[in-house]
């Protein structure tokens, strides 16, 4: 059993469809979605369409529920709310709908998906060290744990310590606990602007981080013909 864990698309409907035809050649039969499905980019709509119409496992992302609200977006970065406004009005109610009822944290086979973390997912915290690890595997109950939020590759390890190792290929080894950032299909924040996404081999108890190829130039040119920032176009190219 091949699983495709891939979250962060942010309506990237380019990278998204780059990332599950990889997926399929290298003969996954499952698929996992990890949140913020839409927010920034120009495709919400299609790109929840698509994830949908997989009927795979879905949690909910923050892009998601402030996408799929009324609040007010005040005290959010000017440009990822200019964005969200967007997309709100891009959104049907029955999709906006279906991101409200997405759940926070699932458990599929024998591992847990969360957008951001286990000890406080609806606070939307960021993982960027071990440190900040330490706190979600106090609340870990499956040997691993795939996450997204930061668009940023990594792999923390907890045996008798928490240490990072690099998210390149990771063998699942009996003892420890991992806690895993399969990285941003559509806005990478890595310095590498391919999609990226993972495979976990159930059978051989590996991950693997894949990077893809995707038409950028289609993507930015969408984003400035829908009058969205600039800047959310510029940024791709630089995988930031």
């Amino acid at each position: 059993m091949r699983l495709a864990l891939f979250g962060d698309i942010h309506a990237n409907l380019e990278a998204l469809e780059a990332v599950l035809a990889d997926a399929e050649r290298q003969g996954c039969t499952d698929y996992v979605c990890l949140g913020d499905v839409v927010g920034y980019n120009a495709d919400p709509g299609p790109c929840l369409e698509r994830v949908r119409a997989m009927n795979c496992p879905v949690v909910k992302g923050n892009h998601d529920e402030d996408a799929s609200g009324t609040h007010s977006l005040d005290s959010m970065n000017p440009v990822a709310a200019s964005a969200l406004e967007w997309t709100r009005q891009q959104l049907s109610e029955e999709q906006r709908l279906w991101l409200r009822r997405l759940r926070m944290v699932r458990q599929v086979e024998d591992f847990t998906i969360v957008h951001s973390t286990l000890d406080q997912p609806a606070n939307w915290n960021y993982v960027t060290n071990r440190f900040d690890a330490m706190s979600n595997f106090s609340y870990q109950f499956t040997q691993v744990c795939f996450h997204g939020h930061t668009h940023v590759p990594r792999v923390y390890v907890k045996t008798d310590k928490v240490q990072e190792v690099p998210a390149e290929s990771v063998v699942i080894e009996e003892g420890s606990k991992y806690f895993i950032n399969a990285g941003s299909v559509g806005q990478p924040r890595d310095g590498d602007w391919r999609a990226c996404y993972a495979i976990y081999d159930l059978d051989h108890h590996l991950v693997v981080f894949r990077r893809v190829d995707y038409d950028i130039e289609a993507t930015q040119k969408k984003i400035l013909d829908a009058g969205l920032p600039p800047m959310l176009a510029e940024r791709l190219a630089d995988g930031r």
